[in-house]
């Protein structure tokens, strides 16, 4: 192992399983690590285990950590999001020279790397936000990596950090995403899109096993004929899988004794925060945030059982497979809208923060290594080396057709769980946003009536431009004098 005075290729804080297993990964692609942690033991076991015999430089103390790294000093940060950043920088930075670069791998909001990127942008240190994706397996094996900051730092970092991504098709997943948040960003709308994913595939096991009845070995071969077809993904694959394993103590199928119960980072509730601020629906991803935060309330949905009926429980008599063939195509028409929204939503944040995004080079590197890795990526990149400039995914040809193939299908899937009192939140809000964007004429009229008559917010007409406000209790008024007169001269 080489000591603290070598010159290492880059350096990593925070060696939690994620930080670990980057570092691991570095290392296995012939660049040299220093690693630091603020608890020593933690260094010093992960020395004499994962990275023993590897080129992984053990430090100490932060300046041992900095005296390690070559210059340009590259070091990331791999700890959790906020104040932990803050601490970690106000520490790191007095200790580098201009032009050394500092990267914050973790989940931190965008916001929070705009005001790190301009403070120490005033002290001549680089800095990169970039998100990481997939996991602990994704970490050590290849993830999917979402830099965004100045250029030059991206420059610094870019040999290391396309060697060390997943490769699809020969490619890298890595590319640069843009100045300051963007790169944050980016990985912000891929957790508020699988945040939708997940929500969606759940919905589809709640049709399946609850108005079907299917068990765990039926789930398992649904679920895993389905991965062979458009829903290929990590996603449907591990769904399949999880429906294999048996629980040790009972017997029983795992997935039947686990708790629903969902917890959350709070990534999917930034993403719907900055839609709400931008004015951009990402309905299938709030639906999914609020799905989560429904199950959270066990206690109250179990005193609720017992007084709240919805339709009385009977067997399926349809066709079995129809209906199945029925969620697999409401699985995927919902999929597509959930990914226009996100898409949606990063074209808004790239016109509001100054962004050249390039969308096909997001679902590029959405490929491999992230969660949210599927054959249908190909698809969205396709969409958008036809047309970059696309307004919405769902004008895409292919998307649009698929749409319509699906449609009929989709419906059924949603309907027969609204009438067996099965909670698809995610479907329905997916299919809601698909008939409001295709409606020329929507009943936002009549709301704009409501809004003029009790505050005066004026509207407009269709038959000429200008802003219009209706004295609506003078002519109501006017109207009454009017019948109660007729009435005198009758």
């Amino acid at each position: 192992m080489p000591t603290a005075n070598d010159s290492c290729d880059i350096g990593l804080i925070g060696l939690a399983v994620m930080g670990e297993n980057l570092v691991l990964n570095m290392e296995s692609k012939d660049f040299s690590v220093a690693v630091f942690n603020r608890t020593t033991a933690v260094t010093e076991k992960f020395a004499s285990s994962r990275a023993q015999g590897k080129r992984i430089v053990p430090t100490k103390t932060m300046e041992e950590f900095v005296g390690a790294l070559k210059r340009p000093r590259k070091a990331m940060i791999m700890v959790k999001a906020g104040a932990p950043v803050d601490a970690v920088i106000d520490q790191l930075a007095p200790l580098l020279e201009p032009g050394d670069l500092i990267i914050d791998g973790g989940n931190s909001l965008f916001t929070d790397t705009q005001r790190r990127c301009k403070t120490l942008a005033e002290k001549n240190i680089h800095f990169l936000g970039t998100g990481v994706s997939g996991g602990e397996e994704g970490a050590l094996k290849g993830p999917s990596i979402m830099p965004g900051g100045p250029q030059d730092a991206w420059e610094i970092i870019a040999p290391i950090f396309t060697k060390i991504s997943a490769h699809v098709d020969g490619e890298p997943c890595c590319r640069y995403m843009g100045p300051d948040g963007a790169g944050h960003y980016v990985k912000m709308v891929h957790n508020g899109i699988e945040y939708g994913d997940m929500q969606l595939i759940c919905e589809a096991y709640a049709i399946l096993s609850r108005v079907l009845g299917l068990g765990p070995k039926e789930l398992h071969d649904v679920f895993t004929q389905w991965n062979s077809g458009e829903l290929d993904s990590f996603l449907i694959e591990i769904t399949a899988r999880i429906f294999t394993r048996q629980d040790e103590e009972t017997g029983k199928a795992l997935v039947d004794v686990i708790l629903d119960k969902a917890g959350q980072k709070g990534t999917g509730k930034w993403t719907i925060m900055s839609a709400l601020d931008m004015g951009v629906v990402v309905s299938t991803i709030n639906a999914a945030v609020e799905a989560r935060v429904t199950s959270s309330m066990k206690d109250q949905r179990v005193a609720a059982s017992k007084i709240l009926h919805g339709p009385a429980e009977q067997t399926f008599t349809g066709d079995k497979q129809a209906l199945i063939d029925a969620v697999r195509d409401a699985l995927y028409a919902s999929k597509i809208i959930s990914y226009a929204q996100g898409m949606d939503l990063l074209g808004a944040a790239g016109r509001q923060y100054n962004w050249s995004l390039n969308f096909g080079d997001i679902a590029t590197i959405w490929r491999g290594g992230c969660i949210i890795r599927a054959r249908f990526l190909d698809r969205i990149k396709e969409a958008y080396d036809r047309d970059a400039g696309l307004g919405n995914l769902m004008l895409d040809p292919y998307f649009t057709e698929a749409l319509a193939k699906n449609e009929a299908n989709w419906r059924l899937a949603v309907s027969t769980a609204a009438n067996s009192g099965v909670a698809v939140p995610a479907f329905s809000a997916s299919l809601a946003y698909f008939d409001s964007y295709r409606q020329a004429r929507l009943p936002a009229n009549l709301l704009q009536a409501q809004r003029d008559f009790f505050g005066a917010h004026t509207y407009e007409r269709v038959d000429k431009p200008g802003s219009f406000h209706t004295e609506w209790l003078q002519e109501e008024g006017m109207a009454e004098q009017n019948n109660a007169s007729q009435g005198l001269a009758r």
